[in-house]
């Protein structure tokens, strides 16, 4: 009887397992013998650069047994199938075929990039000298001077969508009311709110670097080898198109240890965005350039925990006159802008009347710049037609407001005859996100507004390949001043 039994649940068993074995086999579980089994493998699309990589592999899968349709670059590829492998060069509809199975790993499609119509730009216009780089305060008619960093984090960062602005500022001494002119600027702002860093003001001797009994704080030195900025245990120092930015100190932020270490290298020649000398710019006494687009990478370490991070900044070096007096300059808007789509936007606005609306339209700003770039500085547009208006304030002091939104608009100027045919026009809003706040109110009542701020708009104009309508979306840093 037990034998019986036995032999019975023996056949139940094997026709469990027959079965089993079959809906496994249907649903693809198993593979019959001799049956090729398709590989896993994970890309990531960078619409940026036109590349797909490989972020997971599972075994050992040869790159000849995949089928690869589509019009792109694979002459990177070696023998394997290996994590961190790049197809580049990509366009239109990419398709991933694993020969043995004949099943499609995967379809991606790029869209071709488009190509904004480029300013002319003569030789002087994007040259910058190492003794340029250094500084000029030292100079009898210059009295104001700035070497200001930002950085957009990438999204594959660390500290994914954070901004970063880093300045060394040496202000004129009735900038804040004789008080503490030396500035250094650090604020670290996150998507989420959280924010780090602040403003370090010290006091400079009254003969300034020619004082023999204390050096200021702020020092700056230039040579054919580089420059160099120190600012206490802060620094940068390097020469284009590399710098190294280095920030400590315990006065950045009271309440946390902040430390940042960050490489910039800018890809492409710079951009003179004005000065009062038309041959030589960098003999002028009013004279400001931007390097954009540019590569960042490096740690930064908040409370002892270090975060890797990279991103895409900006550089920009400023310097003016000492006959430019507190009176003649009531505000100034700076935003450098990373977009979506790759691309990079530099607006800047000086005022030079009170700034008492909380609302506002300005339809001429003679000094206002915007300069569009598709290829991080190696072409750029240059729209001299700027229109602004002011959304949004806040209220600083009194009558006094400074922008938290602001609208943008910006089409070829009169002068700008080669660009004119193609209507360039474009239109964006800038809105503050997280940003630090600052009030000098002892006889000064300056204000500013710095941190990260978000974009939205669009641009459009028509050539020979028909009408262009783009939506752009981005982060940015802001630095808005009013007094």
């Amino acid at each position: 009887m037990n034998k019986k039994i036995k032999k019975i649940d023996a056949i139940i068993i094997v026709a469990l397992l027959i079965i089993a074995g079959i809906v496994f086999l249907r649903a693809g579980y198993i593979h019959p013998p001799g049956k090729p089994k398709t590989p896993h493998i994970e890309f990531e699309q960078d619409d940026k650069n036109n590349k797909l990589t490989v972020v997971y592999v599972s075994g050992d899968v040869l790159w000849i047994n995949i089928e690869i349709q589509g019009e792109c670059d694979p002459s990177s590829l070696t023998k394997y199938v290996l994590k961190g492998d790049e197809i580049t060069n990509c366009k239109g509809k990419i398709t991933l075929i694993y020969k043995p199975t004949q099943e499609v790993l995967g379809s991606w499609f790029f869209t071709e990039k488009e190509e904004l119509p480029e300013s002319p730009t003569l030789y002087n216009e994007r040259t910058v000298d190492p003794e340029d780089e250094g500084p000029h305060y030292t100079k009898l008619m210059i009295n104001r001077e700035w070497w200001y960093y930002t950085v957009v984090f990438d999204s594959d960062s660390e500290l994914p969508g954070w901004t970063l602005t880093v300045s060394f500022n040496h202000m004129a001494r009735n900038d804040l009311f004789w008080e503490k002119p030396d500035l250094l600027i650090v604020v670290l702002h996150s998507p989420d709110g959280k924010e780090y860093g602040g403003i370090v003001e010290r006091k400079r001797p009254l003969l300034g670097e020619y004082s023999f009994l204390k050096e200021p704080v702020l020092q700056a030195s230039s040579s054919s080898k580089g420059f160099k900025v120190t600012f206490e245990d802060s620094y940068i120092q390097g020469k284009a198109p590399d710098w190294h930015v280095h920030v400590e100190g315990e006065d950045i932020d009271p309440k946390h240890d902040l430390v940042i270490d960050l490489q910039y290298f800018a890809p492409s020649p710079p951009i003179w965005i004005y000065s009062n000398k038309v041959v030589d710019k960098s003999r002028g006494s009013i004279a400001s350039y931007i390097f954009t687009g540019c590569t960042v990478t490096g740690t930064v370490e908040i409370d002892r925990l270090p975060f890797k991070v990279k991103g895409v900044g900006h550089h920009e070096h400023t310097w003016v006159s000492s006959l430019i007096t507190k009176g003649l300059i009531r505000g100034w808007d700076w935003c450098h802008i990373t977009l979506d789509n790759g691309w990079n936007i530099y607006y800047s606005n000086y005022y030079f009347t009170p700034q008492f609306k909380s609302i506002e339209t300005i339809k001429i700003n003679p000094f206002a710049s915007l300069i569009i770039t598709t290829d991080k500085g190696e072409t750029i547009t240059r729209l001299g037609n700027v229109e602004v208006e002011i959304l949004n304030s806040d209220k600083i002091f009194l009558l006094l407001n400074i922008p938290v939104e602001t609208s943008v608009t910006a089409e070829p100027g009169l002068g700008q005859l080669l660009l004119q045919p193609y209507k360039i026009k474009i239109v964006f809003n800038i809105k503050a996100d997280n940003t630090y706040d600052h009030l000098w109110k002892r006889f000064t009542h300056v204000g500013m507004k710095i941190g990260r701020c978000t974009i939205s708009g669009e641009i459009t104009w028509s050539d020979e390949d028909g009408d262009h309508d783009i939506n752009l979306n981005g982060i940015g840093t802001i630095w808005n001043m009013r007094h």
